[in-house]
């Protein structure tokens, strides 16, 4: 197992540790739903330093880019960032990642930890261009500091007004003492904040310095196990879990990052699927009973046939409910559509509801 350039602070937070994409990352402190609320109403500090970073530039980046994402990265200035993800050859998704474009012809890509490696690999056999890539992973600590009062609590540490800093917008500047950091408006809350990506030898003066501005603010480290419950109250795709290799983005809901203004990895097959529908969509649903659905739990119809199964849910802190995402058969897909979530021996009664579950 891998550690993160802040292992031992989080152990003397008394964080709770545990393995993921192979690191051991911290997954709680005081408590998921505390920690939740923290980031729905003040502001806390994630360590998602586990990402991974990737450099391709030169004169056939954006070539290289346009040919393994779905999004059309053509549409990319300076300063602005992309969601997109990486479909293979048979219909499903690789990963999905986000997309910064650095300067002409440099683009940062920041993929998930648990597909590092098989992204590279990818990406590498599609590079039959010649792009440069370089493999930072190993090099950047990556801090996600979110809540509705981040921007106010940090603003101490830069020169950049981080309020201009819009959603999917970023710069690189100074922050906390530290020069040529990339300060980034792309959360993974609902809740507002930014991430701060930094060299790891970097990482714990930007970590005392945050702490230091925001005590005032009352703010708070926070594990992975909470950034998974407001991901999901966002309705956001967690990836293992609602896409995977065999789920394509159409399905997914991912139509709006899959341009077909361009050529790229199986685009002809997913703009038939644009266009004549999918078997099965993904849905959000939300419990009309006490329960909490879980992974791999039977979505049914109201007469008890199988339409689907749960791909994501939780007890969501802020909406005191169960809710999840999850496919299901698409003549089921219909907002308000009711079903059932077969929780053991239960079958709970629930309705599918428009994304996302958390509204400000």
């Amino acid at each position: 197992m891998k550690t993160i350039a802040l292992h031992s602070i989080h152990e003397a937070l008394n964080a709770k540790m545990v393995p993921f994409a192979g690191y051991i990352m911290p997954v709680q402190y005081e408590g998921v739903t505390l920690e939740h609320q923290t980031v729905r109403e003040g502001v806390g500090v994630f360590d998602v330093s586990h990402m991974g970073e990737f450099i391709i530039e030169g004169p056939m980046a954006l070539e290289l880019i346009q040919k393994v994402s779905s999004n059309d990265a053509s549409k990319l200035t300076i300063g602005k960032a992309q969601y997109s993800c990486l479909p293979n050859d048979l219909g499903g998704i690789v990963d999905d990642l986000i997309i910064y474009k650095l300067k002409e012809d440099s683009y940062l890509l920041v993929v998930n930890a648990s597909n590092i490696d098989k992204d590279w690999d990818w990406i590498v056999s599609k590079n039959s261009m010649g792009a440069k890539m370089k493999n930072s992973s190993e090099d950047y600590s990556l801090l996600a500091i979110q809540g509705p009062k981040a921007v106010d609590a940090m603003q101490s540490l830069s020169s950049v007004d981080l309020s201009s800093i819009n959603f999917y917008n970023f710069t690189i500047s100074d922050f906390a003492g530290v020069k040529d950091v990339i300060i980034s408006a792309t959360g993974y809350t609902g809740s507002g904040g930014f991430e701060i990506y930094c060299k790891n030898s970097d990482a714990k003066q930007i970590w005392e310095r945050v702490f230091e501005a925001g005590k005032s603010y009352e703010i708070k480290p926070i594990g992975l196990a909470a950034r998974d419950t407001l991901r999901l109250e966002m309705g956001y795709c967690l990836y293992g879990n609602d896409i995977n290799d065999e789920t394509s983005p159409i399905e997914a809901g991912l139509g709006w990052v899959t341009k077909f203004t361009k050529t790229f990895t199986n685009s002809e097959a997913l703009e038939l699927q644009k266009q004549n529908g999918t078997e099965r969509r993904l849905v959000g649903f939300e419990l009309l009973e006490r329960g909490i659905p879980r992974k791999d739990y039977r979505i049914e119809d109201t007469e008890g046939n199988e339409i689907g199964i749960v791909t994501s849910g939780t007890m969501a802190p802020s909406l005191g409910k169960g809710i999840g995402l999850g496919y299901v058969l698409s003549d089921h897909k219909a907002i308000g559509t009711d079903i059932r979530i077969a929780i053991r021996k239960h079958k709970v009664a629930a309705k599918i509801v428009k994304l996302p579950f958390y509204k400000k």
